[in-house]
């Protein structure tokens, strides 16, 4: 029987509104995530939707899966309109279809690969009076994952019982956590009772089990977890839903005035672009880089030799990367194959990352998400030089990354000193951030004698 019948339907609908966000109309937007594909992240939203709408809050679900959307195929809609169509200023409501089974559940199908629809732009079209919205994100841990995952208020991860699937959460986890997004809590799907290892997720409360069933979402008992599960979340204070801080050591860039401004330097797991001109000397902050830590360094233009020569005679402080040159219609994969094989806290250096843009979008795309998700995995960080030119995957690079460094040279004029500054128009740890911080190439070593040293591999 469902949880609003067992409780009474008025004193249910008396927690639930606690919910709703300061107190009333619109409940904001929940992401439902996973990093394994086949954990059942479609079933759970859906699951939830539906629940929602039987403790009387409307519910629409979104579909953020691209390559592989779910949600129309169960429940039997048609494909489109998709949710691109929001830029064409159509309203989420109008565009919603309706569930066959639950008249108050909407269902918007993701964009498809052709469509432009950015997930960032998401968060101003769903300011909806009293309807709870669900977002089903694609499985992994790229940038397809994190813009949806930013425009929420919350996210709620879901895992089976299987060692991958519950080990996949973890690296979910973390990247909420470091992108800010409150964790609701834990849904274990197809699942009796709660695996060990979920009772470790400090932080991170589980929500329920779903029992495995056949045709889950019209089963009884299913039915009755779903209900449970808002309940739970319905009774969650506001304590109970603050991002969590960032626990994890910050990673040094190697240059002291960005270290200083970011707190010690970058989140394990972060992508930076560089984007710099040609002329401005910008290599000298990746030079610095490969001082701190080991470094896989790859070059999509000069060759190993030359690029080992640059950094060995730079009057910086400098390390001795592992230095690749990966170009041509099979740099993308050959660059892949390296990057597999990064280590634990290390960086890579892609030099510059114009080469690697210039290949099929789709293909670039996919190669990003791959990036993210081995940086996540082995606590690293990235470093993109985009020189600046007209690449025309230049907005994928942009978007996936969680930081966005402009170097700019300034010549003051004759007999004035060259001067640089570094500028951040985007950190997703800290959206707030707005320097722009002055840069010293002059004069040596902007490091600590410690951070000098160049590293191993």
């Amino acid at each position: 029987m469902p949880a609003a019948e067992r409780c009474g339907v008025e004193s249910f609908v008396r927690v639930l509104s606690k919910f709703k966000k300061d107190g009333e109309n619109n409940s904001g937007m929940i992401a439902i995530a996973g990093s394994k594909g086949g954990c059942g992240k479609s079933t759970v939203t859906l699951g939830l939707a539906e629940a929602f709408a039987r403790a009387d809050t409307p519910a629409i679900a979104i579909d953020a899966d691209r390559q592989l959307p779910n949600l129309h195929v169960m429940t039997d809609l048609d494909r489109e309109p998709t949710l691109a169509v929001l830029d064409q200023g159509r309203d989420l409501r109008e565009i919603a279809q309706q569930h066959p089974q639950e008249p108050n559940v909407g269902v918007v199908p993701a964009p498809k690969s052709s469509q432009s629809f950015e997930f960032s732009s998401l968060e101003e079209y769903v300011d909806i009076d009293g309807r709870q919205v669900l977002i089903d994100c694609p499985s992994g841990a790229g940038p397809d994952v994190v813009d949806p995952l930013s425009q929420a208020e919350g996210v709620v991860i879901v895992a089976s019982d299987t060692e991958r699937s519950l080990k996949a959460a973890e690296t979910t986890i973390e990247m909420a956590r470091r992108l800010g997004a409150p964790i609701y809590g834990a849904i274990l799907n197809k699942c009796s009772e709660i695996p060990t290892p979920a009772t470790r997720w400090e932080g991170v409360p589980v929500l329920g089990c779903v029992p495995e069933r056949p045709s889950p979402l019209l089963n009884d008992e299913v039915s009755q977890a779903f209900d449970e599960i808002v309940e739970q979340l319905a009774t969650q204070s506001p304590t109970d839903r603050a991002p969590p801080e960032y626990a994890g050591d910050r990673l040094p860039t190697g240059t002291n005035e960005i270290d200083r401004r970011l707190g010690g330097g970058l989140p394990a797991g972060t992508i930076v672009t560089l984007v710099a001109d040609p002329a401005s000397q910008s290599e000298q902050l990746l030079y610095r880089a490969t001082g701190v830590r080991g470094t896989l360094y790859l070059s999509t233009e000069q060759s190993r030799e030359n690029v080992r020569r640059a950094i060995e005679s730079t009057s910086i402080g400098s390390g001795t990367p592992t230095i690749r040159r990966v170009a041509g219609d099979e740099g993308l994969d050959e660059a892949l194959t390296l990057i597999d094989k990064l280590p634990e806290t290390a960086n890579l250096i892609i030099d510059p990352v114009n080469e690697l843009e210039r290949h099929d979008r789709s293909a670039y795309v996919s190669f990003l998400n791959d990036l993210k998700d081995q940086l996540v995995e082995t606590d690293s960080i990235a470093i993109l030089h985009c020189v600046d030119d007209d690449s025309r995957n230049r907005s994928a690079t942009l978007r996936v990354a969680d930081a966005v460094f402009e170097l700019e040279t300034v010549a003051p004029g004759c007999g004035s000193d060259v001067e640089h500054y570094l500028s951040v128009p985007k950190y997703r740890p800290d959206a707030g951030f707005t320097e722009t911080i002055p840069i010293e190439f002059a004069g040596g070593n902007s490091m600590s004698p410690i951070e000098s040293q160049p590293k191993s591999d």
